[in-house]
């Protein structure tokens, strides 16, 4: 059977939500008669969320549930969602009732204007203001000073893509939140909607304020990748001939400096002019090989599921 949508939900913990976020998003698509697939990814829940997604896989063939052995966190569930998924368009949202489903056939037809990706953006956020709201201000005004996207919500779940588009994008550690940003290599068209959120109704947010520190690590290694996935060899060269300068200035006063050994300093210079000397070395290989692999392989390719372990149950074939 033909899938255009598929919807993927990463899960931990939700054993109350599931069953009722399932006939949600069932009912809006039966209600616009599109052909979907529903993906859970269980990321390694200690309740039973995978026993009640198993019942509904029985029951409608539409729901496919993988399960990863231990809790990886959810971009890597996001991921294994986004490989796995057979349609052109791809939906991502939270499995905890937050994100309404009523609100994806809104994003379907942005998507159908021509855009590659459909931002969510929460108007009436429902969340606590010192512990979600205000960390989550903070982080989107960073993020788009990093990255020169100015999404308003990157923290949202309720994304829609183009599968050729979001296939291409690599992804790890907890990078979910920079899709938007990651997507501009790619050169992908993005709109951002304002969407409904509602308060939480069963179990506990899965974040806390220690989030904050991953975001930043994250960023770091965002804003590099961001730089360097085009023309790596000028990247890297650029640096390399920064630090063969100072090789050279280092290396100065020990070759005609006068008194440079009466002074004690040999050492340091040379020590010195040594290190930036290896670095720039380094660096200028380490262009060559980026510079080959993105010639090889191409940067719209390079994703990265990450070699979890994942179970799919008959239904998802």
């Amino acid at each position: 059977m033909t899938v255009k949508y598929s919807v993927i939900v990463p899960i931990l913990n939700e054993e109350e939500s599931v069953g009722l976020l399932y006939q949600k998003v069932a009912t809006v698509f039966d209600e616009s008669k599109l052909s979907f697939e529903l993906i859970f990814v269980d990321d390694g829940s200690t309740d039973s969320s995978f026993e009640k997604l198993s019942e509904l896989s029985a029951e409608d063939p539409r729901v496919v549930v993988l399960k990863f052995r231990k809790n990886y966190g959810q971009t890597a569930a996001m991921m294994a969602g986004i490989e796995y998924a057979r349609g052109e368009v791809l939906v991502t949202m939270d499995g905890d009732l937050q994100n309404d489903p009523a609100d994806i056939p809104m994003m379907l037809a942005k998507i159908d204007e021509g855009y590659d990706m459909v931002i969510g953006w929460r108007i009436n956020r429902q969340d606590k203001w010192l512990s979600r709201k205000l960390p989550s201000m903070i982080a989107n005004r960073l993020i788009g000073k990093v990255t020169g996207l100015p999404v308003k919500d990157n923290g949202c779940s309720l994304k829609v893509y183009r599968a050729n588009t979001i296939k291409r994008v690599p992804l790890y550690s907890d990078m979910h939140r920079f899709i938007p940003a990651m997507t501009l290599p790619v050169g992908a068209r993005i709109a951002e909607v304002g969407v409904r959120h509602h308060a939480r109704q069963f179990g506990e947010s899965k974040y806390g304020l220690s989030r904050i520190f991953k975001v930043l690590l994250d960023l770091i290694a965002i804003k590099t990748l961001l730089m360097f996935s085009r023309k790596p060899m000028r990247r890297f060269t650029g640096l390399s001939v920064t630090f063969a300068f100072l090789t050279c200035l280092f290396a100065w006063p020990i070759v005609f400096g006068p008194g440079a050994a009466e002074t004690g300093s040999v050492m340091v210079f040379t020590s010195v002019a040594m290190l930036c000397g290896s670095l720039s070395l380094f660096l200028f290989l380490v262009g060559v090989v980026c510079a080959l692999v993105h010639r090889q392989i191409g940067p719209d390719k390079l994703y990265w599921l990450g070699g979890h372990s994942v179970t799919a149950l008959p239904n998802g074939e």
